[in-house]
C-alpha cells in the first residue's frame, strides 16, 4: 500500500516530530510513504478568514502535488476537514478527487489499514481531547480512543467536557482572544483534574493553544500528538 503524507504547515514549521512519527508508524505497518515536496498550505487560514479567491491557487497547487496517489494521509483533523469539505466547493473535479482520497491519520489506520492495535508502547497516564474538526466535520468518533486503548502500558483517563472546544479555532483565537484564552483555561483545568501526565490530541494547532496555557500556568501536563504516542514502542520509546 502506497500513501502520500500531507504534513501540514503547523507540523512542518513547528512540530516536525509529529510528521516523523507519522512516517515511522505507517512504515511499521507496511505502508510505503511518499512526501510530495510541492505541497504547501492547504489554504485553510485564508478560507476561514473569508479570502476565497486567495485560497484557489493553493487548492490547485495541492491538487497537483498529490496527483496520482490513492491515499493522502494527514495527522491533522482540521486540515483533512478543509480538503474533504471545502475543496469540492472551491476547486474543480481534480480537487473533488483529492478530497475523496484524503484521510485523517486515525481514519486511515482504522478504516483503510484495518488496525486498532499498532504495536505501540506508552507507559503513561493519558487523557484525550477530541478537536472540533475531527469530532464534528470528520466524525472520527471512537477511532482515536480505540487506538489509544490498544497501546500497551497506557492508562486512558476520561476528560471532563471532552466535546467542548479548546478555544483555538484558528483565527478565532486572534479575533476573540479573551474568549479563546478562557476556553483554553477551562480545557486545561479539566485535563489537570484527571491527574493524567499527558494530554493527547490529533491536531497540533489545538495542542499549541493548550500548550501555551499549560506553560504559562505551570500545569503538570504535557501535550502530545496522537501520532507520537502510536509511534512509540519499547525499542523506540517516546521522549
Amino acid at each position: 500500500m502506497r500513501a502520500a503524507l500531507f504534513v501540514t504547515c503547523v507540523n512542518d514549521a513547528v512540530y516536525p516530530a509529529t510528521g516523523i512519527a507519522t512516517v515511522r508508524l505507517l512504515e511499521r505497518l507496511g505502508v510505503d510513504v511518499d512526501f510530495p515536496e510541492a505541497q504547501t498550505c492547504c489554504g485553510q487560514p485564508q478560507f476561514n478568514t473569508g479570502y476565497r479567491r486567495e485560497t484557489e491557487p493553493l487548492v490547485r497547487r495541492m491538487t497537483r502535488a498529490f496527483e496520482g496517489y490513492d491515499y493522502v494521509v494527514t495527522p491533522s483533523g482540521s486540515c483533512a476537514a478543509m480538503v474533504r469539505h471545502h475543496y469540492p466547493k472551491i476547486g474543480d473535479e481534480a480537487a473533488a478527487s483529492l478530497a475523496a482520497r484524503t484521510y485523517e491519520l486515525t481514519e486511515f489506520l482504522v478504516d483503510v489499514v484495518g488496525v486498532t492495535d499498532v504495536g505501540a508502547h506508552f507507559p503513561h497516564t493519558v487523557t484525550y481531547h477530541p478537536s472540533c474538526h475531527g469530532l464534528r466535520l470528520l466524525g472520527l468518533g471512537e477511532r482515536p480512543r480505540k487506538l489509544l486503548e490498544s497501546v500497551r502500558g497506557l492508562e486512558l483517563r476520561e476528560l471532563p467536557g471532552a466535546d467542548e472546544c479548546c478555544g483555538f479555532g484558528g483565527t478565532f483565537a486572534v479575533k476573540n482572544s479573551d474568549v479563546s484564552a478562557a476556553m483554553g483555561q477551562d480545557k486545561v483545568s479539566n485535563a489537570v483534574s484527571t491527574g493524567a501526565e499527558v494530554l493527547c490530541g490529533a491536531d497540533n494547532s489545538c495542542l499549541m493553544h493548550i500548550g501555551g496555557i499549560v506553560s504559562r500556568e505551570g500545569a503538570p501536563l504535557r501535550p502530545v500528538h496522537l501520532a507520537e504516542i502510536l509511534a512509540s514502542t519499547e525499542e523506540e520509546p517516546w521522549s
